[in-house]
Formats: C-alpha cells, structure tokens, sequence
C-alpha cells in the first residue's frame, strides 16, 4: 500500500537521529532527506510536538526515549496501512471525513485521513494535534486505551465537559456504547464518532472515527454513525509481526 509521505519521512528523520552518535543539526538533515530547511523543519517540530524526537539548547535534534517504546513510528505506519481500507468504507458509507489517530501523551496526533467530496466538510491536517478529553479520537483513547485524564481540561466550546467527574461519567458511557462521540464539544458546529484500533497484543495503538459538521449529522445520524464506525472491520495486523 502506499505509505503517506510525511510519514515516510518521518520515518527516515527518526533513522537519521536514530543512527547518529550525537545530536543533528537541522541542515544536516535537511541534505540527507533531500528537502528545505523549511520543509525538515516542519517534519522535526511535528515530530518533537508528538514525543518522537527531542531538541537540545544547541538547537540540535536526537530521537526521544519513546522511540524505542511499544509503539514505534514503524507500528503507526503498518497501522495507518491496514486501517486505511476501514477509512475509505466509512467515507464511502457516510459522505463524511474519515480520521485515523494515534496517543502522544495527553493529545491524539493526526496520522491519516480520507475526506469527504461534499463542499462543506471537517479537515483535520495530517499532523494536527488535539486534545483527549473533547474530541471523539481522544476520547476513544481515555475509554478503551491506557490514556490518562489530562491534568488541565480546557474549555473549546459551551459543549466542552471540564468537570473531571462529568468526563469520567462520559468515558464510562463511551466504554458501554463501545464508541466514543463528540458532539461539538472542540468545535463549533462538528460532531464525530470514533472507535478503538488493537494491535496484535490486545493494547490499543490508534483510534479511528469520522467527522461532519451538525447540519448534516443530527442525533439519529449521530447513533447510526456510531453504530457503523464500531461495526467497521479493520485490517487484522500479521500475526508473524
């Protein structure tokens, strides 16, 4: 399958950092990915913003302790392959923008995405970070994952829930349901579903959802579009993985 191109060059960024004996400068890697300083700069900060890689007081780059972790950036790929055919059933069936997410600490990163041909659509950039506690993909991580509750709840719209036990008694709702719903609680105007993704182990590596704006996905939809993104067959991962 092919395999999304800032993805592959985050992947030779970690390599690079991963093989060097000391920290890297910018240019440096910029030469050897074949881009602009500015274009391996962005590559960099999403990956320092995600957990992936750390930059010192010299302004140099070297791969963070979560690379050798669990879940490498390898995994996310591989993940990202065989969800990519869920992504594109659920857009197919829907109309709407189809999502795929992984943890970094207290935020979902954007891994991949299938969108909608409507004109009026959601477009969350590969790339993008969100947080946890008010979006569908983050918190699908908080009821089936081993996410945490973030230490601040911050306030998006006058649906975000910011009280601790009114968020605990929404991911044990999301954990019932065996989905995870935001009904524009970080936007405005957007509602979303989302549900777990399991890597062969049983540990939850990415959550998987669609997003519309409300003027399409009233609260019938809402349910049946649930229904149908925790329904959705993924990609069983190889078991000689």
């Amino acid at each position: 399958m092919r395999v999304l191109q800032s993805l592959s060059r985050g992947l030779r960024t970690l390599d690079l950092l991963r093989e060097a004996d000391e920290p890297l400068r910018l240019t440096h890697i910029a030469d050897e990915l074949g881009v602009r300083k500015s274009n391996a700069s962005h590559i960099l900060k999403t990956l320092v913003a995600a957990g992936w890689a750390t930059q010192d007081g010299t302004r140099r780059y070297a791969p963070a302790a979560r690379c050798g972790g669990r879940h490498t950036l390898s995994d996310v790929v591989a993940c990202k392959e065989r969800c990519r055919p869920a992504l594109e059933s659920l857009v197919t069936a829907t109309g709407e923008c189809a999502h795929l997410a992984v943890l970094v600490e207290h935020r979902v990163w954007y891994v991949d995405k299938v969108e909608s041909t409507l004109p009026l659509k959601v477009d969350h950039p590969i790339g993008a970070l969100s947080p946890l506690h008010c979006t569908a993909l983050g918190k699908a991580f908080l009821a089936f994952g081993k996410a945490g509750t973030p230490p601040v709840l911050s306030r998006y719209t006058d649906r975000t829930i910011v009280e601790r036990h009114l968020l605990a008694r929404d991911v044990a709702a999301t954990r019932a349901r065996g989905f995870a719903i935001d009904n524009e609680e970080f936007a405005q105007g957007i509602r979303c579903v989302a549900r777990p993704v399991y890597d062969i182990r049983g540990d939850m590596i990415a959550a998987l959802g669609i997003s519309g704006p409300s003027v399409r996905i009233d609260d019938k939809r809402l349910e049946e579009f649930g229904a149908l993104v925790r329904a959705t067959v993924i990609v069983p991962e190889d078991n000689a993985s």
